[in-house]
């Protein structure tokens, strides 16, 4: 299931709503990604996410179900806000669920790799002290991560 929104979430309610009333479920794994404040001069105020609605939950839709093809996942959840937010509020989360944790481990590591390089959302920094604000550009080291998902693919 993905969800995108501009809405907070209640990271306890979304993975009880996941996996309540299941016995299948052996291992749930979350990740939450939270607005940073940072430090010195890159203080950030605020961080605005920008996406194409319809295109953007299609493309994730396609992430969470090669997750699901790839491991042997109970349940999934992917929840991507969107708008202006502040240092502090929730970003994102991953939900996966398993009979056994390296697959739910493995899923949301996965998810959250694609989520961070290749999820069609622009963001947009504005650092306190700035009301212009920057686009935040790709970084080396997040798509050095993701790579090994796709290294052994023709």
């Amino acid at each position: 299931m993905i969800r995108v929104q501009r809405e907070d979430f209640d990271i306890g309610r979304e993975v009880a709503a996941l996996t309540g009333g299941r016995t299948d479920i052996g291992a749930v794994v979350t990740f939450t990604g939270t607005v940073r404040e940072g430090s010195g001069e890159e203080r950030i105020a605020s961080m605005t996410l920008e996406h194409y609605p319809g295109m953007t939950e299609a493309e994730l839709a396609r992430i969470e179900a090669e997750a699901n093809a790839r491991w042997p996942l109970a349940a999934s959840l992917v929840i991507h806000r969107y708008g202006t937010l502040l240092p502090g509020e929730n970003i994102v989360l991953v939900v996966t669920a398993s009979a056994h944790r390296q697959a739910a481990f493995e899923a949301a590591s996965f998810l959250m790799d694609y989520l961070k390089t290749s999820a069609p959302f622009w963001k947009k920094e504005v650092l306190a002290g700035d009301e212009e604000g920057r686009w935040v550009a790709a970084k080396a080291d997040d798509d050095a991560a993701a790579s090994r998902w796709f290294q052994h693919q023709a």
